[in-house]
Formats: C-alpha cells, structure tokens, sequence
C-alpha cells in the first residue's frame, strides 16, 4: 500500500519506517509524553517498537493510519499523527502524539488539521473523534483549534477518556 504524504508550511506528515524506532523510542521512553496514552507509563524499546509496528500494520489493515511528523527544517521525526481505529474502538479518532522538545510549537494542530482535511476529503469519514484523557489540556485546546467539540466519555484501555468529536459539515463550515 502506497502511504500518501501530507505536507504542511513546517510539516511532513510521513510513512513510519524502522529507522525511526529510535527518535520514536526516545519519545514513547519519556513519563510526560506517555502519562496520557494507553496505559499512562513509558514504553520500554521493545514495546516501542510493537507499538510502531503496530501503527504500520494499522495501515495496511484499514488503508489509513498514523503518520510520523517531520519537521520539515531539520528533517527530524517529532512525533505522530493520525488516525487509529482498531477492532472494537471507541469510533474512527484521530490522535496525535510530539516529542516534548517541540511541545508549544504548534505542530499537534497543525498535523492534526492537515489529517483532518485528508480524513474527511481522501477517507469519506462523516465524523471523527478524539480519545482525550481528562486531565490532558493541552491535546483538548488541540482538539478544540481543529474545530472538535466535547461529545461524551468513553471508557478506554482502563481509564475515563473524554470524547471529543467533529462532524464533516461542521469542518466544511469551518473551512470557508
């Protein structure tokens, strides 16, 4: 399966490949950008590399995913973005993870609205969501600069998630 890239003015939204298990270990090894995803705690090396493998079969099993984020300046992978919608989930979300060094930059939103677009435009998707811990600001003002709104809770891998969500005539409002 060809995975298309997205560019963005400081973004290459990117195919994950195995020569970033080590910026992508790095990242999933670090507690503060782990304490909201999946179960909350850092992913050894080993787990980092299942849980990219993972991703890259994501793809090839749904036709979409997560993309690596790279800046387009230094050509250095910061991160992840896109769309997760494993057998039995809450709904089609998209998600976004970022090495802390690039946090504040920026980067989540304008990832997430550049797979957004494509989710809506290139996937057909009517509704997308957000799975957001509670106490995670920072991706909720995230969800809430793509234009998300908050629509519920869900219980997920453990743990109270919030749900936030966007319809494609709201994106398409949004967008003119």
């Amino acid at each position: 399966m060809q995975i298309p890239n997205l560019e963005t003015p400081r973004l290459i939204l990117r195919e994950l490949c195995e020569t970033d298990l080590d910026a992508y270990a790095d990242m999933s090894a670090d507690l503060d950008v782990m304490r909201h995803i999946g179960t909350g705690r850092p992913l050894s090396r080993p787990e980092a590399w299942r849980s990219l493998a993972t991703m890259v079969g994501h793809w090839q099993l749904r036709g979409y995913g997560m993309w690596a984020v790279e800046e387009r300046q230094t050509q250095t992978m910061v991160g992840r973005v896109g769309f997760w919608n494993p057998e039995g989930w809450v709904g089609f979300e998209i998600g976004w993870s970022l090495c802390r060094a690039v946090w504040g930059k920026g980067y989540a939103t304008e990832g997430a609205q550049a797979a957004l677009c494509y989710g809506f435009e290139a996937l057909s998707q009517s509704h997308i969501i957000s799975l957001i811990r509670p106490e995670n600001l920072a991706s909720r003002r995230v969800a809430e600069k793509i234009g998300e709104t908050l629509e519920g809770t869900a219980e997920i891998m453990g743990g109270e998630a919030l749900v936030y969500g966007i319809h494609r005539d709201r994106w398409k409002t949004l967008q003119q």
